[in-house]
C-alpha cells in the first residue's frame, strides 16, 4: 500500500510483473483474505477493491509460468469470483491432521528438541501441528514429561470450537479433500445407540 494516490494500484502491477519476469516459480500469498482487506472500498476509496481486481485479471490472464497458491482462514471474505476455474485449479480443504500426520509431527519435533521418543504421549485428538511443537518445547524448556507438559496446551479446536465446525461445515461438498482423493465430506458426529430399556412385567 502507498500514501500517494494510484501508487498501491501501481505496485500491484509492478509485483505482477516481478512474477511474470521470474517465471518459472512459485507465488505464494499467505492468508489472501487479509492481503486484500477492504474489498468492499468503504474505507480507502476502494483502492483495495482496485488491488484486488488487478489480481484477478493477471490470474485469468497471465500466460507465465507462475504457480500461485493461496492461503486463508475466512474464505467467507472472498468474492465467489475469485476461486472460480481458470484462475485456481483446485481449491483444497486443509483440516485438523489426522492420526498419520500427528505421528509423523511428533517425530520430528521430538527429534528437534531432543525429547525421548519412547515417553508416553498426551491424548492429541483434534490437535494442530503448532499445538504439537509447543507441547514439545515446553517439554524441553521445563524439563517436563510431555504428559505434563501438555497440561498447559489448549488446543484451538476447544478454544474456537464453533469456528473450526463452521469451516468443515462450509468446506464439505465445496472443497478438494487435502488428504484424500476427492471432494472433502464433513464427518457427521456418530450418534450414540439408544439404550434398550427391559421391563419385568408387574404382579397385579
Amino acid at each position: 500500500m502507498g500514501s500517494l494516490v494510484g501508487l498501491s494500484e501501481e505496485r500491484t502491477r509492478q509485483a505482477l510483473r516481478i512474477l511474470d519476469a521470474m517465471a518459472p516459480c512459485v507465488a505464494m500469498i499467505d492468508e489472501v483474505e487479509k492481503a486484500f482487506a477492504g474489498l468492499s472500498g468503504a474505507n480507502d476509496s476502494g483502492v483495495a477493491s482496485r488491488m484486488f481486481g488487478t489480481f484477478l485479471t493477471w490470474l485469468n490472464d497471465h500466460e507465465s509460468d507462475v504457480y500461485v497458491v493461496c492461503t486463508a482462514n475466512d474464505v467467507s471474505r472472498l468474492p465467489p469470483e475469485f476461486s472460480r476455474a481458470e484462475r485456481f485449479d483446485g481449491v483444497f480443504f486443509l483440516d485438523l491432521p489426522g492420526a498419520e500426520e500427528r505421528e509423523a509431527i511428533w517425530t520430528m519435533y521430538l527429534e528437534r528438541f531432543e525429547l525421548d521418543v519412547r515417553q508416553r504421549r498426551p491424548d492429541d485428538a483434534n490437535w494442530s501441528g503448532a499445538e504439537i511443537r509447543a507441547c514439545c518445547r515446553l517439554a524441553a524448556l521445563l524439563d517436563l514429561p510431555l504428559v505434563q507438559a501438555a497440561q498447559n496446551v489448549v488446543p484451538v479446536a476447544v478454544t474456537a470450537a464453533e469456528s473450526v465446525e463452521r469451516l468443515r461445515a462450509w468446506a464439505s461438498g465445496r472443497c478438494l479433500s487435502a488428504d484424500r482423493p476427492g471432494v472433502y465430506r464433513r464427518e457427521e458426529p456418530s450418534r450414540g445407540q439408544r439404550r434398550s430399556v427391559s421391563r419385568k412385567p408387574s404382579n397385579n
